[in-house]
């Protein structure tokens, strides 16, 4: 085992805090993708205008830039809505929130995407079973096409979360003590950069190996039934 010098503790610290963010990150980014998705199908074109907006400029800008547009622009943009009500102090978004939002966009602009070809890939015809037996758009949604395009969009919802997860170390750059900070303070005082950041190469495999042994698990729960599928 490599000599961490006493930063082991702060390293599972680290490690905590990526959980926290790509957990946080992922509950905000599946909303906005199922948002996306529906308002890509929406019956007004505003609406699909916005959605394809969205998309295309989350897939355009490196979630770097998304993750410093979020953290330095917010606060700029509170402080305008805030100024007109006298509010004049300075409000400064914390590393946290600010990385929480930033990964759910980028998560989210893709998510859409994988959402709306799980949607499409539904059979019409159980939809419009639906609509004859009197159900409405919403009911249809949710207890007819939403849990057959979750099934669906499973691995590619998981291959997402994978990106992710590895993205917050990205967030190091605003402050936020992740692995990765934790990792670059251990260097700064041992003088040791091969084994800190090998150390958090290792976490990072961890978490993506759990990561992927419970991917399979969801996926062979959603797909209880399915043809060629055994139970869990």
């Amino acid at each position: 085992m490599p000599d961490l010098h006493g930063f082991a503790d702060q390293l599972l610290l680290g490690l905590w805090m990526t959980v926290r963010l790509a957990l946080s990150a992922l509950g905000i980014g599946l909303v906005l993708g199922l948002a996306g998705a529906a308002a890509m199908s929406a019956p007004l074109a505003p609406i699909r205008w916005i959605a394809h907006a969205y998309t295309t400029i989350i897939r355009g800008i490196p979630e770097l830039l998304v993750v410093l547009l979020i953290y330095f622009g917010a606060s700029v943009a509170l402080m305008a809505m805030l100024r007109p009500f006298g509010y004049t102090d300075y409000i400064e978004l914390s590393p946290f929130v600010a990385g929480s939002v930033a990964l759910a966009l980028t998560f989210g602009g893709y998510a859409s995407e994988v959402f709306r070809g799980a949607f499409q890939a539904v059979p019409p015809g159980q939809s419009e079973a639906a609509r004859a037996l009197g159900m409405g758009r919403v009911a249809i949604f949710f207890r007819i096409v939403l849990p057959q395009g979750w099934r669906i969009a499973l691995p590619g919802l998981g291959n997402l979360f994978l990106v992710l997860m590895k993205d917050t170390a990205l967030v190091s750059v605003i402050g936020l003590e992740e692995i990765m900070r934790k990792a670059q303070f251990a260097v700064g005082a041992t003088k040791e950069p091969f084994t800190f950041y090998l150390a958090a190469a290792v976490l990072y495999l961890g978490l993506t190996i759990v990561s992927m042994a419970a991917l399979a698990w969801l996926e062979r729960r959603a797909n209880r039934g399915m043809p060629g599928v055994k139970a869990s």
